[in-house]
């Protein structure tokens, strides 16, 4: 069975090197290091496509997944040469990343859009010249002043936040094969229902 128009790219946003792996900027990692270990999948880097990359199946397809090598602010770069190796269009490629601007551990679908002052969705948007991809957003709390955010995304959440945020990325595993088959309504309403209070 084809996947159709469904997810067949996702890429988890982060710094790399040890010194940032457990700040909230790194979410988007998070998760993808997540999915990879549920699949036992090994993500190993590949210089042409500038990140960790590895395969595995959801709904029987091929699902690749990227986590660039490149800082945040660069990540357009990898996320471009995976997408044209693979011949991957933008509509089928799902980009996770941490979000300030949500509850901590409060998970959400979107398609489309700005960069919301993201510094890797930005390049990416530059470097795919378009907005028209998937968004995983991992909600990672506002640190309450604009001026302490940069500090606040690179630094790793309290013990609770962390706990917070893993319950999250695994409600959000659970509608990854409804994103797979390109049911991303139905997956929203899944995701978004296991939220409300």
């Amino acid at each position: 069975m084809s996947s159709g128009d469904g997810i067949t790219l996702i890429v988890g946003l982060s710094n790399p090197g040890s010194e940032y792996e457990h700040t909230r900027h790194n979410a988007g990692a998070w998760f993808v290091n997540e999915l990879a270990n549920a699949a036992h999948v090994t993500l190993r880097h590949e210089a042409k496509y500038r990140g960790a990359h590895g395969v595995i199946k959801i709904n029987g397809e091929d699902c690749h997944l990227l986590i660039p090598s490149t800082y945040m602010n660069l990540s357009g770069s990898s996320v471009q040469a995976t997408a044209n190796y693979f011949k991957i269009p933008a509509s089928k490629i799902l980009i996770v990343h941490d979000e300030i601007d949500m509850p901590t551990g409060v998970v959400r679908l979107k398609f489309d859009g700005g960069a919301g002052g993201h510094n890797g969705l930005r390049d990416i948007i530059s470097h795919l010249n378009t907005k028209q991809f998937h968004r995983l957003r991992i909600g990672v709390g506002h640190p309450g002043n604009s001026k302490d955010v940069v500090d606040y995304v690179l630094k790793a959440p309290k013990k609770i936040e962390r706990e917070q945020i893993d319950a999250g990325i695994t409600k959000a595993l659970d509608v990854l094969p409804l994103l797979a088959k390109g049911q991303f309504q139905k997956a929203m309403m899944q995701l978004h229902s296991t939220e409300e209070k």
